[in-house]
């Protein structure tokens, strides 16, 4: 059942008092500055001629028929996107910040981004439809960009502090100014809201500061071509936008349709293929490379103690833990079940065998750390430790057990000692993951091993 909507006149339920104290501050900082930018530069607005109310009435209309043109895929996007979202709409508001006084470019921000709500976010139900606050504050952290790059853009035009700057030096100037601005109020809210989260990877672990920065070329240029040629040049700007929408949001969808749905990482297909080809490129540049096999050991008591749910967030924080351990380009996949498969295409030690021995040693131990904490369950299962003993003994009041609930036991090989095809690699290390599970699980073996059958006689 949805919950019932907050109205506009119950200021104290409004979903934003839930922030926590650290990021409310912030946020209505950053809130208060834009609108106070806002009043100031509509109060002290000089009288305004016809070309100027010509290029404010054709930036607005552009960046609503903008909206309506792509609204069914930026839903898409917006709802699909693992990472920072880019708002392609800054297309309009950095040409607005280069043709209008930085007043009519925030009232620009303000109409696009209201109809951008109204048309792609408002239309999808709770609990999915995101807060409003959050469309707010990208609203004005635009629009100090927008104040930031016009000023900068003011101090560079003839007579000013600056104004020896060559004009594409000046257009430089502004569009750095507007991109860092913007990332960094963005940014640094995901930095205080989860001091865990490492905001290179955010920046830099896709596409999404390129896509910015050329978002913000095309509005350069879309500016110059309004300037020189009138409103009706805007039309043009439209096709390439929508080719940018579309082209990003079939690499979002590759990117879901290669993800697991329950830990975030690699599916088995996927990392097939991604690590097949870091073995190729591995073996151009005479580089060692490892590969691991995690297995979480009696997973199925687990499941069976506390159920599926509580099992998938075991999974879950075991993936968590993965991607904290290891190197942004190390590639980390589930391979079904309670396993999950690491390539580590880039060794650098002399000893590769001792060194991948030392990374599987430190996951392990990682593992049986993490797990020794309460984990928190699914609403209705009691907190306690993994697994609970067979009687029931332990409770949230009862002395921790004296082993970690959780551990997990890893099998290596080694390329191209081991094999130089991905398919050698992985049938050595599961020849040493069995080989752990033998010695008693909680353990790691590198190389090849005998199976149980092998070692039969004929």
């Amino acid at each position: 059942m949805a919950p019932e909507p907050v109205r506009l006149r119950q200021v104290t339920r409004w979903p934003v008092w839930s922030i926590p104290g650290r990021l409310l501050g912030p946020v209505l900082a950053v809130e208060l500055l834009a609108l106070c930018l806002v009043v100031a530069g509509l109060l002290g607005a000089p009288r305004l001629d016809r070309p100027t109310l010509v290029l404010l009435a054709t930036l607005t209309v552009a960046g609503i028929v903008h909206t309506e043109v792509v609204s069914g895929v930026e839903r898409v996007r917006r709802y699909t996107a693992e990472t920072h979202h880019v708002n392609l709409t800054s297309v309009w508001t950095f040409a607005s910040a280069l043709l209008l006084p930085p007043a009519l470019g925030a009232l620009v921000v303000v109409v696009v981004y209201t109809h951008l709500y109204v048309r792609v976010l408002r239309p999808v139900p709770p609990p999915d439809r995101r807060p409003v606050y959050r469309e707010v504050y990208n609203a004005a952290t635009v629009i100090l960009s927008v104040h930031a790059a016009a000023g900068v853009l003011a101090a560079t035009r003839p007579g000013e502090v600056y104004g020896s700057v060559p004009g594409a030096v000046a257009l430089l100037l502004a569009l750095l100014t507007y991109t860092v601005v913007n990332t960094c109020l963005v940014l640094g809210v995901v930095a205080v809201a989860s001091p865990d989260t490492r905001v290179a990877r955010i920046l830099f672990g896709g596409d999404e500061l390129t896509l910015e920065l050329a978002t913000l070329c095309l509005g350069a240029l879309t500016a110059g071509a309004l300037a020189a040629s009138g409103p009706f040049v805007a039309v043009l700007a439209v096709p390439p936008i929508l080719a940018l929408h579309r082209t990003i949001l079939v690499r979002q969808l590759r990117e879901r349709a290669d993800t697991d749905a329950k830990t975030g990482l690699l599916n088995h297909a996927a990392w097939h293929l991604r690590g097949a080809h870091e073995l190729t490129i591995a073996e151009r540049e005479r580089r060692p490379a490892a590969l691991l096999i995690l297995d979480l050991d009696h997973f199925k008591d687990v499941n069976d103690a506390h159920g599926h749910l509580y099992g998938d967030q075991v999974l879950a924080a075991t993936a968590q833990m993965l991607r904290e351990e290891l190197r942004d380009h190390d590639l980390v996949g589930r391979f079904g079940g309670e396993e999950f498969v690491v390539l580590l295409p880039r060794l650098s030690g002399h000893d590769g065998r001792e060194e991948v021995r030392q990374i599987a040693e430190r996951l392990r131990r990682r593992v049986a750390g993490d797990t020794a904490a309460p984990v928190a369950p699914p609403d209705g299962v009691p907190a306690q430790r993994l697994p609970a003993p067979a009687d029931g003994s332990v409770g949230p009041e009862a002395p921790p057990p004296p082993r970690t609930g959780i551990t997990v036991s890893i099998g290596g090989a080694l390329f191209p000692d081991d094999g130089h095809a991905m398919t050698d690699l992985l049938e050595v290390a599961d020849s040493a993951l069995y080989a752990a599970k033998r010695a008693g699980r909680d353990a790691v073996r590198i190389g090849r091993h005998t199976f149980p059958a092998e070692s039969e006689p004929a």
